[in-house]
């Protein structure tokens, strides 16, 4: 099942429009300042794009981006998708009415996690500026990963994502490490957004989440979940690149 018929936001070309039935009002006066990248986690992007558009699923997002670098919009810019699910960032709930939603489709972990090729990194990073350009609000530190919103639950896009290419792309963030940098894991987790444990509790094993999530993107070669000297290098210098309204402190 389909919704119905929608002009797609974006204006770049070969974008196909398969509405999704998968979507419901943002919540009153929530801005979108979240753009929140997933893997789609499927055995391939036909069996993904019909679940997100199955209303019996309860799931979708407004864009998804094939391996081939083919992109379809499902719902609408205006419309809160549902991709994020139990998620939090920089300390508030429903993620969802705040961001725009983008799976990439790859096999994920659980079907035979691959690179991501060049081709569908291209069109992602092409449809993530095209966003930007329509909602200002959505900061560098505000490009995220699934798993950065629900560590505890999520992995996704995951270690083999190139985080370094969007990021020269002009979407997101990828600083140079801040050598002998010390300081509090948790406390620059809790800076950059991250949450360090559920419904706004923090517990060892969720800042442990935190910190793999962190190194997923940060540090893909170490995913240890524990604050190490390179880990607390990148930690001190995404939280020194955020723009001071995007900190939490």
């Amino acid at each position: 099942m389909t919704g119905p018929a929608f002009a797609a936001d974006t204006s770049l070309p070969g974008v196909t429009v398969m509405p999704s039935p998968n979507h419901g009002p943002r919540a009153a006066g929530a801005a979108v300042d979240l753009l929140v990248l997933h893997y789609t986690g499927m055995p391939d992007g036909s069996a993904a794009l019909r679940r997100m558009c199955q209303a019996e699923a309860q799931v979708s997002a407004h864009y998804m981006v094939e391996e081939d670098g083919r992109i379809f919009q499902l719902v609408p810019e205006a419309r809160r998708a549902w991709h994020a699910g139990v998620a939090r960032w920089r300390g508030r709930a429903d993620v969802n009415s705040h961001s725009i939603g983008i799976e990439i489709v790859n096999p994920g972990h659980e079907f035979g996690y691959r690179p991501f090729p060049a081709v569908q990194m291209q069109a992602v990073a092409a449809l993530c500026r095209d966003i930007l350009d329509r909602h200002p609000a959505i900061l560098p530190g505000g490009v995220v990963a699934h798993a950065d919103v629900a560590p505890a639950r999520k992995e996704d896009p995951g270690e083999l994502f190139d985080w370094p290419f969007l990021a020269d792309q002009g979407v997101g963030l990828f600083p140079a490490p801040v050598a002998g940098a010390g300081g509090d894991a948790a406390a620059l987790l809790r800076q950059i957004g991250y949450p360090l444990g559920e419904d706004g509790a923090e517990t060892p094993e969720g800042l442990r989440a935190a910190l793999v999530a962190f190194q997923r993107r940060y540090r893909p070669s170490e995913l240890t979940g524990q604050a190490d000297a390179g880990t607390l290098a990148m930690l001190t210098a995404v939280a020194r690149a955020l723009k001071p309204e995007e900190s939490i402190r």
